[in-house]
């Protein structure tokens, strides 16, 4: 869970916007409304010192090592598309938040809530997708649980997965760590995840698309950069919900320091550009599943990218913006004609169900 720390409302005082007294589908996208409902809702009455970070996965000091927790629900819709499927996305969402921590992902639980009348076929084939995600990350799925539901009440499955992994000794991420001339690095192609699903639903009213989620399993990428440059990695987040805007601005909002970012640099296919566009979206809002940001010193960009470009999922890796000394918490995108424009976290949710 992730938080912005702009408000006007007091620490479990009621919601200070229009959605109040209920919650709405943009509660669940990432972007401001989320960082809400956590902030005065839902953090206020658990708070503890493990949840406060609030990070994708909850850091446990055990004796002689330190442990990664995280947990997820998966509710995307329609269950399979082109480049992946609900339980390949479960899988490969985890073991990412995981590896967002710096912990190299050992166990993950599986629970799943069937409602009744979905194929059989087809939950069989989700199954063995899971399976084979779990086997390319090296993890293993060693408990679950499993409910049916009426029809009507899951569209036709949900999962939730747990993940637990140990954080070497030697990493310390954080974005208090943050300083000036630090470089981000993204590591490919941005929204495909996000516009795949988006036209898998429309094709029938807009388009046939070649498109297909980038949904995959990170761990052994950032594991790679880590083993090698260690402590000049500053930062890691996957961009899921709010996309990489989202991730852009909490990273200005939460060091300080103003962020920098090339429009020109950032790789995004033509094709997701030209659905983006269509839509009306813009593809530094959407939803990724197979990509990282990472946050590294300026001295070891280039051996970042190096090691990166010789991954299966990041060859297209780019620096993409630099964090400058101005303390005012703002990133400024730089517009492919020279313009200026500040990257702000999306107010709700603009594409449901995509996770």
């Amino acid at each position: 869970m992730t938080e912005s720390t702009s408000s006007s409302s007091a620490p479990g005082g009621p919601l200070v916007n229009p959605h109040a007294r209920q919650i709405v589908l943009a509660h669940g996208g990432g972007g401001q409304l989320t960082d809400e409902l956590i902030r005065d809702v839902i953090r206020p009455r658990l708070e503890n010192p493990w949840l406060d970070p609030m990070d994708d996965a909850a850091i446990l000091s055990l004796p002689g090592s330190r442990v990664a927790i995280t947990t997820d629900s998966y509710v995307v819709q329609p269950l399979e598309f082109p480049g992946g499927d609900i339980g390949r996305l479960a899988v490969c969402g985890t073991v990412n938040d995981l590896a967002a921590c710096g912990a190299t992902t050992a166990f993950i639980s599986l629970g799943l809530i069937l409602e009744e009348g979905l194929e059989m076929d087809a939950l069989k084939r989700i199954l063995d997708s899971a399976a084979a995600a779990a086997d390319e990350a090296g993890v293993r799925i060693v408990t679950g649980d499993t409910k049916v539901v009426a029809h009507g009440q899951a569209d036709g499955m949900y999962i939730n997965t747990s993940g637990v992994g140990e954080i070497p000794a030697n990493v310390e991420l954080g974005i208090d760590l943050i300083q000036p001339g630090d470089v981000v690095i993204v590591s490919g192609e941005i929204a495909d995840h996000g516009m795949a699903i988006m036209l898998q639903r429309e094709q029938q009213t807009i388009l046939e698309s070649t498109l297909q989620s980038d949904t995959a399993p990170l761990n052994g990428m950032v594991e790679s950069v880590l083993q090698e440059l260690k402590d000049q990695v500053v930062f890691l987040r996957d961009p899921t919900r709010g996309g990489l805007a989202g991730v852009l601005s909490d990273l200005a909002e939460h060091s300080g320091y103003h962020l920098s970012v090339d429009e020109t640099k950032i790789p995004v296919r033509r094709e997701t550009l030209y659905a983006a566009e269509m839509l009306g979206l813009d593809p530094l809002d959407v939803a990724n599943e197979g990509k990282f940001v990472f946050v590294v010193r300026k001295d070891v960009a280039d051996r970042t990218l190096a090691i990166l470009h010789q991954h299966l999922y990041g060859r297209q890796a780019a620096v993409i913006g630099q964090f400058l000394p101005q303390k005012d918490g703002l990133c400024e995108l730089i517009t492919d004609v020279g313009g200026r424009r500040i990257i702000q976290k999306p107010y709700g949710e603009e594409l449901p169900r995509i996770c």
